[in-house]
């Protein structure tokens, strides 16, 4: 008995070992925050000095991506570690996500990982999880985890959400049990629209300090509506803060592989949605003790698809057969800055249908199809539709840009305005092709692809991108495009308002169209 005891004991040693063994995972994300509004990446006007701290006790991405620049497009790629054209339905905004697909969370927690989330997750869209059986690890409540939203705080702006995400991560790590490590996705829903307009002024802000960028008109709207958006960033950064602290009280920071990011650029026209730039470069910062050497900034071409490979890869797991993204431990562990793997010199980039309000063919909700490819000087895109309308139809409010002061400023512009050419670049049809010189034009202003000079480089980019997603088995460059403007967006009811058609059934429809191809 005392043998059977003692082996017993032993097997529980070694199970508990192995678990403290295992770092614990937190995931920070922002929802609608730029890379150049943090601090460490240059911004004069917000200050964001806990994000700041993760890269200077870590290190620092500068090329990082999201494959595809809106909420759950981008979330759908970081769940699964797969490309955005290869997550079918998920490719496109507001989708009924399949319950086919695997998120790194839950095979974690299959792992024996304690496993939440907070905040905003994976969305938006419509997720149903499967039962299965007696397996413990049931439904997911959300792809990014087991919700902890309990504890809300009084909120300093209208703006803002009163979810005190810190708090239910501290919460969190008080109910877990002690011989578990953890994986808790903090997403603060800051700063998304809407904003509490002129909050600036309370806030004792100079607008003065304002870089107005170089596709807006230099006005005191859009600098407000910068500044606005200011705070909500800084609100996210004060949770980074508080959740390091948390971390810290507990002993546990150091055992834990931070990392902290943003889903795609402010919610602005010509950002949030759009394959230039600013829209889809994201900031991105790891910590993770002494396992990282501080300090250092890698030019590594990383991708969202990329982080649940790098995920399984710290945790001692082997990525899940579904992930076709690449794991990028290997520059976390390195002690070398700047390049450390020649191969990672580009990011494939794509978006298909992001909002509704665009109808062609007589297909409502459409999308504007694009896919692009980003090196470290050049960005090329390749707009398949550039018939439709990029950001929707007039008619319907060009609804693939939130509300805000600078939209309304753009689109109430007379054509005879000297500032129309503002609104003819966050809201005017665009050409097949564009290139730009994002060292001489980071704002990517001058579309550079009907020079003549640039010709080799615009065809030698076409033909990479092209390489690239046949390789990836992307249906839109395989000539099946179609099928991404008819998956259903999960939002009927308004879209019956939008289009007058009470009788509009994108489900009942894309069955229909489903049937019709065999």
């Amino acid at each position: 008995m005392k043998l059977i005891l003692s082996l017993v004991s032993s097997q529980v040693f070694v199970a508990v070992s192995a678990f403290a063994e295992k770092p614990n995972i937190l995931f920070i994300i922002a929802d609608d925050a730029s890379r150049d509004s943090m601090s460490v990446y240059g911004s004069p006007y917000v200050e964001t000095p806990n994000f700041d701290r993760i890269a200077n006790e870590g290190l620092l991405f500068t090329n990082a991506y999201n494959c595809n620049p809106k909420c759950a497009p981008a979330r759908a790629c970081l769940v699964t570690g797969r490309y955005s054209w290869q997550l079918e339905e998920a490719t496109n905004h507001n989708p009924f996500l399949s319950e086919k697909w695997k998120f790194y969370p839950y095979l974690l927690e299959q792992d024996g990982y304690f496993v939440g989330f907070t905040g905003k997750g994976w969305g938006p869209g419509v997720y149903k999880g499967v039962h299965r059986g007696r397996d413990k690890f049931l439904t997911p409540e959300n792809p990014a985890g087991h919700p902890y939203n309990e504890l809300k705080l009084k909120k300093p702006y209208r703006g803002i959400g009163d979810g005190d995400y810190a708090g239910n991560f501290a919460l969190f790590l008080d109910q877990k049990p002690a011989d578990q490590p953890f994986c808790f996705w903090l997403g603060t829903k800051e700063p998304h629209r809407g904003y509490e307009k002129d909050s600036w002024k309370k806030d004792g802000r100079n607008l003065d300090d304002v870089v107005v960028q170089d596709f807006y008109p230099d006005n005191e709207i859009i600098r407000g509506d910068l500044a606005d958006y200011a705070i909500e960033v800084e609100w996210y950064d004060t949770h980074i803060g508080r959740a390091l602290d948390a971390l810290e009280e507990r002993g546990m920071l150091e055992n834990t592989l931070i990392i902290a990011t943003s889903d795609h650029g402010m919610p602005f026209p010509r950002v949030k949605g759009q394959i230039y730039d600013e829209g889809f470069r994201v900031p991105l910062a790891v910590r993770w003790g002494a396992k990282i050497k501080p300090g250092r900034v890698v030019t590594d071409f990383v991708s969202f698809p990329d982080v649940a490979p790098t995920i399984m890869d710290a945790v001692g797991m082997d990525p899940h057969e579904q992930m076709t993204g690449s794991s990028f431990l290997y520059a976390l562990l390195s002690e070398e800055e700047g390049r450390i793997d020649p191969a990672r010199d580009h990011a494939l980039l794509g978006k298909e249908r992001h909002d509704t309000g665009r109808v062609a063919d007589g297909v409502f909700s459409v999308g504007y199809p694009v896919r692009a490819l980003r090196d470290d000087r050049f960005l090329y895109v390749r707009n398949f539709k550039p018939e439709r309308w990029p950001v929707g139809n007039p008619e319907y409010g060009y609804p693939n840009t939130d509300g805000s002061p600078t939209k309304s400023y753009l689109t109430n512009l007379d054509e005879h305005h000297p500032d129309y050419r503002y609104f003819e670049m966050s809201f005017g049809k665009r050409p097949e092709e564009e290139l730009y010189d994002i060292i001489a034009d980071p704002h990517c202003v001058n579309n550079l692809a009907g020079s003549p000079e640039h010709r080799p480089v615009k065809e030698a980019m076409w033909k990479r991108l092209q390489a690239g997603l046949v390789a990836q088995e992307d249906p839109r460059i395989l000539g099946e495009g179609e099928i991404f403007d008819r998956y259903p967006n999960s939002r009927i009811e308004p879209q019956r308002e939008m289009y007058e058609n009470p009788d509009y059934d994108p489900v009942r429809d894309f069955e229909v169209w489903k049937r019709s191809q065999k």
